[in-house]
C-alpha cells in the first residue's frame, strides 16, 4: 500500500501480518508509541550499522492482509509510516522456522530497518565496513589513535599496555568533551589529568577517567534546506565534505536536510562520496524548522551504536519560522546526560529584530553543549571554519566523573570545569554548562527523502 505524506512525498507500506486465524492483530499492537509516534515493533538486537545484513528472522507463514485505514503507522502529525511487525511474533509464540530448521528470509526491504523505524538498504558486499586498517589521509594529524576491538570502536580506552587497550565498565558516569584554549584563543592540547578541576552544582567532584586520544565520533550534518539557501548550498556542501575529510576517517556520519520538514538522506556512513551524493541531491523550498530538525536528529544521533562521542553540525541562514518546538525545548532535550557537542554556522542575510534572535538561537544550541557558533560574512569562510571545525573535535579531552549527588535523582546539574597549568596564564575550558541527569532525547526519526529530488 502507499501512503501520501503531508509533503506530497510517497512511500511504501508494509503489510501488517496477521495471525494464524487470519485476523488483524488488535489495534494498539502494531507499534509502540513514543512520544506521540506509532514506531514499528523490533524484537530482533539493535544493529551496529544500516549496510550490516541482519540475521534472518522467520516471518509468519499464514496469508497475509492489510491492516485497516488508519492502522498503518500514522503519526500524531498526520504522517503514514511504514509498520513492520514481521519479525514481532504473537505472545508465547515462537518465530515460524523452515524445514530446515533455519530463520527463513524476511520479505525484500525489511532486512535493512533500523531501530527508530527508518528503512534503509542492505550491502550484503565489502559496503562501508573496512577490511583492514583505515588509511589515513594526508591531512590527518599522525597521532590518530586506531582502537582495534570493533566492540568498543568509537571509545577511549581507559588505559593501555603495550598493544593492549584496556576498557573499564562505567556506571553512571558523566563525560565530558572539553576543549582548551588560551588567551589568544590558541588550543592547548598538552595537559594532564591534574591540570582539570570539576564542579557539579558547585560541588567538587572527583575524576574518574581522563583521555586525550582522537577517538572517531558519531557526527550528524544537519543543513537548511530552505529556498533562501539556493544560491548557498554549493558552497555549503563543498564545506560539509571537506569537514568530513578533515575528520577521524573512522567517524559515521548521517546526513539530514531540512525545510519545513526534515529528511534523512544519509544514514550513518563512513563513505566520503556517499555523503557528497547525498548532499548534491536537494531541492530548495519552504521555511526553516531549525528546532524540529535537530531535535529529530538528536534522537538519531543517540542511537548510534558502539559511538559514545556525539557531534551535531548545523548550518543554516535564517530565524526558525516552522518548527512545531521552541528554542528552550529544544536545548532541554539535547542537554542530555552525555549528548551531543553542536557546532553551528549561521550565513544570516537577515537583519534588526530576526537576525538578533537567529543569532541567539544558534549561540544557545553551541554553548550550551560546548560547541561553538560561528557568524561567517561570507560564504568563503565557511570552508575554512569547518576546517576549523574538525581540528577542534579532534583535540578535545574526554574527561568523566561519578557524581556525588547520583543521577537517579534527577534534576538539571550546572557543570563547570576548570583548567589550570604552569607556562599558560589564562585557560578557558569550552564544555557543556550543564544536564538533565537521567534524561533521555526523544523525538520523531528523520524521514526519508523521495526519490525524485533533482541532483545538482
Amino acid at each position: 500500500m502507499l501512503g501520501a505524506l503531508g509533503s506530497g512525498l510517497i512511500l511504501a507500506q508494509t503489510p501488517t501480518p496477521t495471525n494464524a486465524q487470519g485476523q488483524n492483530p488488535p489495534p494498539g499492537q502494531q507499534g509502540r508509541v513514543e512520544g506521540g509516534v506509532t514506531q514499528p515493533i523490533d524484537s530482533a538486537p539493535a544493529q551496529p550499522s544500516s549496510n550490516q545484513t541482519q540475521s534472518n528472522q522467520a516471518p509468519a507463514q499464514n496469508q497475509q492482509q492489510p491492516a485497516p485505514a488508519g492502522q498503518q503507522g500514522k503519526d500524531d502529525g498526520g504522517l503514514i509510516m511504514p509498520i513492520d511487525d514481521s519479525s514481532q511474533p504473537q505472545q508465547g509464540q515462537q518465530p515460524a522456522q523452515n524445514q530446515q530448521g533455519q530463520n527463513a528470509q524476511p520479505p525484500a526491504g525489511q532486512q535493512g530497518k533500523t531501530d527508530d523505524g527508518l528503512i534503509m538498504p542492505v550491502d550484503n558486499g565489502a559496503g562501508d565496513q573496512p577490511t583492514g586498517p583505515v588509511q589515513k589521509s594526508p591531512n590527518q594529524p599522525s597521532d590518530t589513535v586506531q582502537v582495534p576491538n570493533a566492540q568498543e570502536r568509537g571509545r577511549a580506552p581507559d588505559s593501555k599496555v603495550g598493544e593492549q587497550y584496556t576498557f573499564r565498565a562505567n556506571v553512571e558516569e558523566v563525560h565530558l568533551n572539553a576543549t582548551v584554549v588560551d588567551e589568544r584563543q590558541r588550543l592547548v592540547t598538552s595537559l594532564d589529568k591534574n591540570a582539570f578541576t570539576v564542579y557539579e552544582n558547585g560541588q567538587l567532584q572527583q575524576i574518574k577517567g581522563f583521555q586525550h586520544e582522537d577517538i572517531p565520533v558519531a557526527l550528524g550534518v544537519v543543513i537548511d534546506n530552505s529556498g533562501s539557501m539556493r544560491d548557498k548550498r554549493p558552497s555549503v556542501n563543498k564545506a560539509a565534505v571537506n569537514l568530513v575529510k578533515a575528520s577521524n576517517p573512522s567517524d559515521e556520519v548521517f546526513l539530514v536536510n531540512f525545510n519545513d520538514d526534515y529528511y534523512l538522506d544519509q544514514d550513518y556512513t563512513d563513505n566520503v562520496n556517499k555523503l557528497k551524493d547525498a548532499l548534491d541531491r536537494y531541492e530548495t523550498r519552504g521555511g526553516t524548522a531549525l528546532y524540529d530538525a535537530v531535535l529529530a536528529s538528536n534522537a538519531h544521533l543517540m542511537k548510534a551504536p558502539n559511538l559514545e562521542k556525539k557531534v551535531l553540525f548545523i548550518v543554516t541562514d535564517g530565524e526558525d519560522d516552522a518548527s512545531l518546538n521552541t528554542l528552550e525545548q529544544t536545548i532541554r532535550q539535547v542537554q542530555v546526560e552525555n549528548g551531543p557537542t553542536i557546532y553551528t554556522i549561521g550565513i544570516l542575510d537577515e537583519q534588526g529584530s530576526h537576525k538578533r534572535r537567529a543569532q541567539r538561537a544558534l549561540r544557545e544550541l553551541a554553548e550550551a553543549t560546548g560547541g561553538v557558533a560561528f557568524f561567517p560574512a561570507s560564504l568563503d569562510e565557511v570552508d575554512h571554519i569547518t576546517q576549523q571545525i574538525a581540528h577542534d573535535i579532534r583535540n578535545q579531552y574526554t574527561i568523566s566523573y561519578k557524581p556525588t549527588n547520583p543521577q537517579s535523582h534527577g534534576g538539571y546539574r550546572n557543570v563547570k570545569v576548570e583548567a589550570r597549568a604552569r607556562g599558560f596564564k589564562q585557560l578557558q575550558v569550552r564544555t557543556r554548562s550543564g544536564y538533565y541527569a537521567g534524561g533521555t532525547a526523544s523525538a520523531p526519526a528523520p524521514k526519508t527523502q523521495s526519490s525524485n529530488t533533482t541532483p545538482h
